[in-house]
């Protein structure tokens, strides 16, 4: 009521502050990113915490640092890669934040508490160990792959790599992983035959 009050006493429609302009396209802007990527940033956060409350958390911290500096993302084609970078830097954050007690689960039982695990989940048990595993310079290439859907000149962008680099460290990371696989099927095999 304020405004049609406002339009009969002075005859025109009230300009909008540039202020005001500002942050609507900032918060538009925002609301696509989030709308469009949230699922793939917490994927790719899972993936590395495997933990789904820290992921969110890392999610959380990460639209933060977005929105923060939002006005720097000049390509919304970049955004995925921009984000995921955004989103690597706060895990590491979180390491450097924290001293963690670390053991070796391999060493100690682990109780099923009844519960039968489908088959894939445990394959899926067994390649994010296997992937963990691996020497950072290959993990990270793979996850970016396979989990953030990066093409290999996208992620030696991201890291700061030549794409032969890349290749290279994506071809040595699956090699690493199908020797683990036919490690362990050969131990199976030995076991049941």
């Amino acid at each position: 009521m304020a405004i049609s009050l406002f339009r009969k006493k002075v005859g025109k429609e009230p300009t909008p502050s540039p202020v005001n302009e500002g942050m609507a396209d900032k918060q538009t802007k925002y609301e696509a990113l989030v709308n469009a990527l949230h699922g793939d940033i917490y994927r790719y956060a899972y993936w590395l915490c495997r933990d789904p409350h820290v992921a969110e958390d890392l999610v959380q911290e990460t639209y933060l640092r977005a929105w923060r500096a939002i006005d720097s993302l000049v390509d919304d084609k970049a955004a995925k890669a921009w984000l995921i970078t955004i989103l690597r830097r706060e895990n590491a954050r979180r390491f450097e934040r924290k001293q963690f007690d670390l053991i070796d689960l391999d060493e100690f039982p682990q109780s099923d508490n009844g519960a039968l695990h489908s088959e894939q989940e445990m394959e899926h048990e067994w390649l994010h160990r296997h992937i963990a595993r691996l020497p950072e310079e290959y993990q990270e290439p793979l996850l970016l792959q396979v989990v953030g859907g990066f093409s290999g000149e996208e992620i030696a962008q991201q890291l700061g790599l030549n794409k032969n680099t890349v290749m290279t460290r994506l071809f040595r990371a699956r090699n690493q992983i199908r020797e683990a696989m036919e490690s362990s099927a050969q131990s199976r095999g030995h076991s049941n035959g």
